[in-house]
């Protein structure tokens, strides 16, 4: 399936999400989870706000979704980001049975921008299971990209785990 208007229009309003977390003192990342035209669930990354390096928005949305809706409905889901999802947020996709993801800007970009750390496709994880899982991205990039520009400066960037040491 190819992307469509409204996939163009969830991916800026995740990306509308991801300024809100940059505003807020997080990093520049959100989710959203969609069925059937519905908006089910958003979230933004708290990684800072929450102390926990695996708080990004694609994670904490899945988390969400599983304390509050049914798994065959998440499973049924396009899962909308801001910023392609990273290996472990991938992971976490798959094994929550969702099969369509679209997102913003890539991994390799944000790698260009933020430096180069643990970047890998989230069509090479997706590669590794066995079932079939749709990808729609990257979509208005250069849209996405531009709240990572200038955030990922040495010093600057706050969080724990390794986001404290850059």
């Amino acid at each position: 399936m190819a992307a469509t208007e409204q996939d163009l229009a969830r991916v800026r309003r995740c990306i509308a999400r991801a300024e809100a977390a940059a505003a807020a003192g997080d990093h520049p990342f959100a989710a959203m989870l969609v069925l059937d035209d519905e908006v089910l669930l958003e979230a933004r990354n708290t990684v800072v706000s929450s102390d926990d390096p695996t708080a990004h928005g694609e994670m904490t949305l899945l988390r969400r979704a599983f304390a509050t809706l049914p798994s065959e409905k998440i499973a049924a889901s396009t899962l909308y980001s801001s910023m392609e999802p990273c290996a472990m947020c991938a992971g976490a996709i798959y094994w929550a049975g969702i099969g369509r993801v679209v997102f913003g800007c890539s991994a390799e970009r944000l790698a260009q921008l933020a430096g180069k750390r643990l970047t890998m496709s989230c069509r090479a994880v997706f590669a590794t299971g066995t079932r079939a899982m749709e990808v729609e991205g990257p979509l208005l990039e250069a849209e996405a990209e531009k709240i990572h520009a200038g955030f990922w400066k040495p010093g600057q960037v706050k969080g724990p785990g390794i986001y404290g040491t850059m």
